[in-house]
């Protein structure tokens, strides 16, 4: 929420401090600065983010129309052998390797096989679109990741992380995600602290109210239905994130809260086979033999079952079902036996890992399905009305020179060291966590520095 109806005081100073003064008027001077600068100069990142977020949560469907020939064919009351299907694959692109496979899971959906070929871009492969009935190819498209993104949606998809720049792009989307949650906290206290006549406008936007007051009562109202959201993109968004991101990856490994996976190395499995009279060199069992084996344990579609990467490895399979949250178990089958040699229910996650597996596909829209991309939607087209009345507010009040002046600086001075001293370290260490915050937050200071010195020059001469 990037109000600044506050803002624009034109006295550069701050009333003496009386004895009467709660902590949280000496606080909401420091939380008006902060939430004015980030708003002015941080919410254009946020809006590049917002808008193709916005697109992105459209794109389960986009996909599903563009690709309606690939991803579809005609239900016919018998199936080909999954082998069979994953031979008229392999014979339209000899010169690849077949690395998984997804059965169609419904009727009328095609079989998907993958396949490494040369030449493709990191984290993608072919996708071959298989007709169950007849066996025939409906078309080859790049896949991207382990989500399966065809390349309309994978095309956004990175727009969405970084506007197309490689690496260097993910700073925007970082920059972004470091500062969502910190806006939207802030803009949540200022909303709620403000005394207000009628409490119902603290929910509700108050029509009577005209000018000013009228625009921000819409961008507090609308500001306080979205802020859980926003923390939770902020939160789950950093995930991905280049310098944040690998933070919360060692956070989790420390805590204990990474996700668990089913060793298909070949190492253990190798020595189970060969104590079950197996060895690594044996006829492989197929997978369609695969298959009934991960049926036999209860797993059911939409499934992916990968070949095993070298000799002595098993064959993985997985629950892919993404839009129920308990539908990711996964085994691994002995190539040589056919026989289930590992078993991971996602049940048996900790609790830290469920969370965080049901937080990343939240964020990308696959939580639920259609109803998770809706409340993606309606969350960033929430947040593109904020930042536009946000701004709205700040033009109606801009100076005719610069973009504006914040809450008077010298607010820290009222505030006792027992609590600022306290906020500093916590500053520090968030901006430690979130480099780009933290660096970021150092400009900001630098700026504010630099402008008070620039009004005292102005005022003596």
């Amino acid at each position: 929420m990037t109000s600044t109806a506050d803002v624009g005081n034109t006295v550069d100073h701050v009333p003496p401090p009386s004895r009467e003064r709660t902590a949280w008027a000496a606080l909401r001077p420091l939380v008006l600065r902060l939430h004015f600068y980030a708003g002015v100069l941080i919410a254009p990142f946020l809006l590049v983010a917002a808008c193709t977020g916005l697109m992105y949560a459209a794109s389960y469907q986009i996909e599903q129309v563009v690709y309606q020939h690939e991803l579809t064919a005609p239900a016919g009351r018998t199936s080909l052998p999954l082998s069979a299907q994953v031979a008229a694959a392999r014979a339209a692109h000899p010169q690849g390797t077949a690395t998984a496979v997804r059965p169609g899971a419904e009727p009328g959906q095609t079989t998907r096989v993958l396949i490494n070929q040369p030449g493709l871009a990191e984290s993608t492969q072919l996708a071959v679109f298989v007709d169950p009935s007849t066996g025939q190819v409906r078309g080859t498209l790049e896949s991207y990741g382990s989500s399966g993104a065809l390349p309309v949606r994978a095309w956004i998809s990175t727009l969405h992380r970084q506007l197309h720049l490689g690496e260097p792009g993910r700073i925007y989307s970082e920059l972004a995600a470091s500062w969502l949650w910190v806006v939207a906290l802030g803009g949540l206290v200022l909303w709620v602290a403000r005394r207000r006549r009628n409490r119902r406008h603290l929910i509700v936007p108050d029509r009577a109210a005209g000018g000013l007051r009228r625009t921000l009562s819409w961008h507090g109202s609308i500001g306080l239905w979205a802020v859980l959201g926003l923390l939770f993109l902020s939160a789950t968004g950093l995930t991905w994130s280049k310098y944040a991101g690998a933070n919360v990856d060692e956070l989790r490994a420390a805590l204990d809260w990474t996700t668990p996976s089913i060793d298909v190395s070949g190492g253990d499995h190798a020595a189970h086979t060969a104590t079950a009279g197996h060895h690594a060199g044996g006829a492989d069992v197929g997978v369609d033999r695969v298959a009934q084996a991960a049926a036999a344990k209860g797993l059911s579609g939409p499934l992916e079952i990968t070949w095993p990467a070298k000799a002595g490895a098993p064959y993985l399979v997985k629950e892919i079902d993404k839009t129920a949250p308990t539908r990711l178990d996964q085994v691994a089958v002995d190539a040589t036996s056919g026989q289930v040699s590992a078993e991971l229910c996602f049940a048996d996650y900790s609790l830290a890992a469920k969370l965080a597996r049901w937080g990343i596909d939240g964020h990308m829209g696959l939580l639920f399905g259609l109803a998770n991309q809706i409340l993606l939607a309606l969350l960033a087209v929430g947040l593109i009305t904020l930042i536009v009345l946000g701004y709205r507010m700040w033009w109606r009040r801009r100076p005719t020179r610069g973009f504006g002046k914040p809450y008077p600086r010298g607010g820290w001075r009222n505030v006792s060291w027992a609590l600022l001293a306290p906020l500093a370290l916590l500053a520090v260490a968030v901006g430690v966590f979130l480099p780009l915050m933290g660096i970021s937050l150092a400009a900001f200071l630098v700026v504010d520095v630099l402008l008070g010195l620039r009004a005292r020059l102005g005022s003596q001469t």
